[in-house]
């Protein structure tokens, strides 16, 4: 593992930081941390834990502040949680043993597919306000809702970037058409899917500690002190930053091969 020296430190920060302040309006903020930490010097399976489990805090403080909204949410809406679960502990097990030159190798794909991912949201939340709203559908959706978050989650334990938008899709399709209480159920989702990979990276011994903390403290200054500034610059002006990112990390790391 490499050193927490004077400039590894710092530069773990800054990224954590910037990724708090993107995760506060527009979300992907993954999209930084994780490659931070492997040009840091970390190895690809064990940047992607680390960066899991230092950003993970931030959904449990998201959880909170929808609290209202988890409170009015269907019952049956709550079974979602079980796929997110087992969904999310395979997903940390495939990474887990994935060989790490097969996962260097996917990087570029997964940086591409969730920055892809991710240019979507907008188009896709306009069509979720847009969409039938005659109400909540019956529980054949909801068996295949179930089935579909199963592989959301997979993927969320597996890399995570961008897991929020295919989530919106399956809500909607169950009928749900207030943005507020279907961002509570996402970020709930989430944050369970999140959840057990980090329990299960931890036990494990995937992660590299001196790095949670210092991403752990960055993240959260960046979710709480930057939201005033990423509002100034405005959230459209944020996404389209982190969506240059997106590619040019994904450019990066097809050349790094």
């Amino acid at each position: 593992m490499p050193a927490l020296d004077l400039l590894h430190a710092p530069v773990a920060f800054a990224a954590a930081f910037l990724a708090g302040l993107i995760n506060s309006v527009a979300g992907g903020g993954t999209l930084l941390t994780f490659p931070t930490l492997i040009w840091l010097g970390l190895n690809s399976v064990t940047a992607n834990a680390t960066s899991t489990v230092a950003v993970w805090p931030g959904t449990l403080a998201s959880c909170w502040g929808y609290r209202r909204e988890l409170r009015a949410a269907e019952g049956r809406l709550l079974w979602l949680l079980v796929p997110s679960v087992i969904g999310g502990l395979a997903g940390a097990w495939l990474l887990r043993f994935t060989p790490l030159d097969v996962f260097d190798r996917l990087i570029p794909y997964l940086i591409l597919f969730a920055t892809l991912l991710f240019m979507a949201q907008n188009p896709v939340q306009r069509w979720l306000k847009a969409a039938d709203t005659a109400g909540h559908r019956s529980g054949g959706w909801l068996a295949g809702a179930l089935v579909f978050q199963l592989l959301i989650a997979v993927y969320g334990g597996y890399f995570g970037a961008a897991i929020g938008l295919p989530m919106l899709a399956a809500l909607s399709v169950l009928g749900l058409n207030d943005m507020h209480q279907m961002n509570s159920l996402k970020v709930l989702m989430g944050g369970a899917i999140n959840g057990v990979a980090v329990v299960y990276f931890v036990s494990n011994r995937m992660v590299f500690w001196p790095d949670v903390v210092v991403m752990g403290a960055g993240a959260i200054a960046g979710g709480y002190g930057g939201a005033g500034l990423a509002r100034r610059v405005g959230g459209a002006a944020v996404r389209r930053i982190v969506i240059v990112i997106g590619f040019g990390l994904a450019l990066s790391f097809f050349f790094r091969r």
